[in-house]
């Protein structure tokens, strides 16, 4: 403990605590002019992407806050210019080949793309409150439209300042802390609701459901395929040759894939809001997780689709096969070039298979469990929310740990060179 007071660690701790307060607070400054009880109960029973985002921004857009939007702005920005990077060769090179002057050249034109997303999905969000709205006019969208807006890039903001502490990903932070805002009180339903069933072994069942999700979270997360690795001109000292590979997750694409299908899946309910067309609403109902006939089977084969092409788009066989090859590195009994390229693109196949398999159990665990106990809170914190507060919270814990490995040895070299005695 004394190790740990006397770094820097525990300032870096307060920093991102005051800075997720700081997050929080506009979620409980409301945006004027809207029946926020009315539109709260709305979002509650008709579920839908409004919802399922209402959980990752901690209930913001439920209360209307000028922060509604959260980070989901800056979310797809950055989704739709890694998909453009493998499009075009000149983004990938800017991302990938020209240092650190190209990553932020990069990090800009994400920050561009964030901002023109918050300006279009401030301007929906209003229209789609329009309905709750006292006096609905074109100034009133204007002014409600920049202000959420500007929550939208101060959230922005707050994600790089995170990031600069490097103790986490600054985005999932933002994300984890709205979620487990919210968790007390889902706590505190589910409670209240076994009391109404009159029959308290079902709050057995859903904490039990809870923990071993929880537990095959971790497994899965932590889960990897070592592929050993011989080195021509590194590491043929003893034992280093020995105890080198490349390790790959076996869940690679993380919560990214049930991200890209619960969106696709909840888009035709949105729709519902703005048109009476027929056809929308016979898609919506086919697709509705309330018991639609469509949704476990799309929504499974979606999972598997976006794993399978997110997994290939972070990890390129190609590029990992280059990159080994100009390294003096190759995997045992396989030859460089081409025949690395194919041997890595199987094991990748591989491991996408059982990636979907996962978030495809992960993905229906919910409906599951409301099967089985009648109890509906658990959807919010199953599948998604719950696979983002496991990945933060062990990639942090992580980070932690290695700041306090770094803490115990001199870096300053100021300090080390004074104190070499003088000839």
């Amino acid at each position: 403990m004394g190790d740990f007071f006397g770094g820097k660690l525990p300032g870096k701790i307060a920093t991102i605590f005051a800075l997720l307060v700081l997050s929080r607070v506009g979620t409980y400054i409301p945006i004027s002019g809207v029946d926020r009880a009315a539109f709260a109960e709305s979002l509650a029973g008709g579920g839908g992407m409004m919802a399922y985002a209402d959980t990752l921004t901690g209930g913001s857009i439920s209360k209307l806050g000028i922060f509604s939007l959260g980070i989901v702005p800056y979310i797809n920005s950055s989704i739709i210019f890694q998909l453009l990077g493998s499009v075009f060769p000149e983004l990938k090179k800017l991302q990938k080949e020209e240092g650190e002057a190209g990553r932020r050249k990069f990090q800009q034109y994400q920050r561009y793309g964030a901002l023109g997303f918050a300006i279009v999905q401030a301007v929906g969000q209003c229209l789609y409150v329009r309905p709750f709205v006292e006096d609905f006019t074109p100034i009133w969208l204007f002014e409600q439209s920049c202000a959420l807006t500007a929550g939208a890039m101060i959230l922005m903001y707050i994600g790089e300042l995170l990031n600069e502490i490097k103790l986490g990903n600054g985005t999932s932070l933002l994300i984890f802390a709205n979620i487990v805002s919210a968790l007390p009180s889902s706590v505190g339903q589910t409670v209240s609701m076994a009391q109404e069933k009159g029959d308290s072994s079902v709050l057995a069942v859903f904490f039990g459901a809870f923990a071993l999700t929880t537990l095959g979270i971790v497994y899965v997360q932590e889960a990897e395929r070592k592929i050993p690795m011989n080195y021509s001109t590194r590491f043929n000292a003893g034992g280093l040759a020995k105890s080198s590979y490349l390790p790959f997750k076996v869940n690679s694409a993380g919560v990214m894939p049930i991200i890209f299908a619960s969106s696709l899946l909840a888009l035709p309910a949105t729709l519902t809001r703005f048109t009476d067309n027929g056809a929308v609403l016979g898609v919506a109902r086919f697709l509705s997780p309330g018991g639609g006939a469509g949704y476990v089977p799309v929504n499974v084969a979606m999972i598997c689709f976006f794993n399978y092409f997110y997994t290939f788009l972070q990890l390129e066989p190609k590029d990992v096969a280059d990159q080994l090859k100009r390294q003096g590195a190759s995997i045992p009994g396989v030859r460089p070039g081409a025949a690395t390229r194919d041997y890595i693109t199987r094991v990748l196949e591989r491991l996408s298979v059982l990636g979907s398999v996962f978030l495809g159990a992960l993905a229906l665990t919910p409906g599951a469990v409301e099967q089985i106990t009648g109890l509906q809170t658990f959807r919010g914190f199953a599948g998604t929310s719950l696979l983002i507060l496991v990945g933060v919270a062990t990639d942090s814990a992580r980070k932690v740990r290695s700041e306090l490995v770094m803490e115990s040895y001199d870096t300053k070299l100021d300090e080390f060179y004074s104190s070499k005695p003088k000839k």
